[in-house]
């Protein structure tokens, strides 16, 4: 097949990274991006807003990530490694000791025996019912809806041990600037290289005509070319009218999660929480089981801004909230954790954000996860079947840190390097 030029439907990450990949090796390639901006789950927030390049999406690096770490070098960004404590708090008593479940062993212990597949709610259910692991049982579900926005009734135990095991989650820093500044890089990068990046380009359907694939977006547009890659995120795909084969390739992302998230963020005049109590002054992340249950510092940067994270299936249930009163239950949140009265916060509010990426009509949620019949469906999604289409983003990664900006990063790459191949 003929690859001389290619279609890069999706300008967030991975898409970015596939299609400059590509035109360093000298093919012709046109970017089509529904959103009037580059980055997708990148959104980057108004600086005069909340006094430094916030986030609305992606925020942490997680891990190792390679691919992003090499990214940042070429760029000469620098990363911020996160610093400062991390509180709990239960009935509004602040603890900063992660407290041991007296079960722990014995989970670790049955993780580590593991051999098959199964969900997360399916084993607890199997290896800890019954009332003593009750404590034990709340605090996973709790961190896989909260940290992998995933359903318990779906997300694979493997991946979750792979996290745990791992040390995964142990690293976790900032990108000087913000991920904004990485999406900008990217996008300069892809200019430099002759791509055409249209902005405000919604794709409708994808002919296969004669082993020429023809992109037709909603405005009437039509791109001919000789492959398409497809970065959309996972709720997506139904979208778009595919080719027969894609159509059937496609049927396989139901065996990939897709999670939500809620994110908060909150400039206040002053920070009132260090105010309330001194020993906050080194505060990076605050965990509870208010309705907003995590909230986050900019620590060491000495910015009165908290941003509330709530996520996985339990978001539902503000699926009828706007964005004031999202912001509202935030505030609540906080007022309760500290047993203050929101109307006392109201009125130390600066500047307020609140997305909920459900609502995205280009996203449709936050992020994909693990599920046990994910690697099946990543391999068929990738399988090569001789049709223009070919499928990426960060729900195809087949590392550990499935819905991270690195896995869209590091599929693309590969995307690429497959397609020059």
């Amino acid at each position: 097949m003929r690859r001389d030029h290619i279609v890069v439907i999706g300008a967030g990450a991975a898409g970015l990274m596939a299609a400059r990949e590509l035109a360093r090796a000298g093919k012709a390639v046109t970017v089509l991006e529904a959103r009037n901006r580059c980055g997708g789950r990148i959104h980057p927030l108004r600086s005069a807003d909340f006094g430094y390049p916030a986030e609305g999406g992606a925020e942490f690096v997680h891990g190792e990530a390679p691919v992003t770490r090499g990214l940042l070098r070429e760029a000469g960004f620098s990363l911020l490694p996160i610093q400062g404590r991390q509180w709990t708090v239960e009935d509004r008593k602040f603890s900063r000791r992660e407290s041991q479940d007296p079960h722990e062993a014995e989970l670790h212990k049955a993780l580590q025996e593991l051999k098959d597949d199964l969900t997360v709610a399916k084993f607890l259910r199997r290896d800890f019912a019954g009332p003593k692991y009750h404590r034990l049982r709340h605090s996973i579900e709790r961190m896989v809806e909260g940290y992998d926005a995933a359903d318990p009734e779906r997300a694979s135990i493997l991946a979750l041990r792979e996290e745990w095991m791992d040390g995964g989650r142990s690293t976790q820093a900032r990108i000087a600037g913000g991920y904004g500044a990485l999406v900008e890089f990217l996008a300069a990068g892809c200019r430099n290289h002759g791509v055409a990046i249209h902005l405000g380009s919604a794709v409708s359907a994808i002919d296969d005509d004669d082993g020429k694939a023809v992109v037709r977006c909603a405005s009437g547009d039509a791109n001919e070319c000789d492959v398409v890659v497809l970065t959309v995120p996972l709720p997506l795909l139904k979208e778009i009218v595919l080719p027969a084969a894609a159509r059937e390739k496609a049927k396989a992302a139901a065996g990939i999660g897709f999670g939500n998230v809620i994110k908060i963020l909150l400039r206040f005049k002053n920070p009132w929480w260090v105010d309330r109590r001194k020993d906050l002054a080194d505060l990076a992340f605050l965990l509870s089981d208010a309705g907003i249950p995590v909230w986050w510092t900019q620590h060491p940067a000495d910015l009165p801004v908290l941003t509330g994270w709530f996520g996985g299936p339990r978001t539902e249930a503000m699926a009828g909230f706007g964005e004031q009163a999202l912001i509202e239950a935030g505030l609540t949140s906080l007022a309760e954790i500290f047993g203050l009265d929101a109307r006392q916060l109201t009125r130390n509010l600066v500047a307020a954000r609140a997305i909920n990426w459900a609502h995205d009509p280009l996203a449709g949620g936050a992020y994909s996860y693990a599920t046990p019949e994910t690697r099946a469906a990543q391999a068929a999604l990738s399988r090569s079947d001789g049709g223009p289409v070919v499928f990426s983003g960060e729900a195809l990664y087949r590392g550990r840190d499935i819905g991270t900006v690195e896995a869209a990063l590091a599929s693309g790459l590969e995307t690429a390097r497959t397609l020059l191949g």
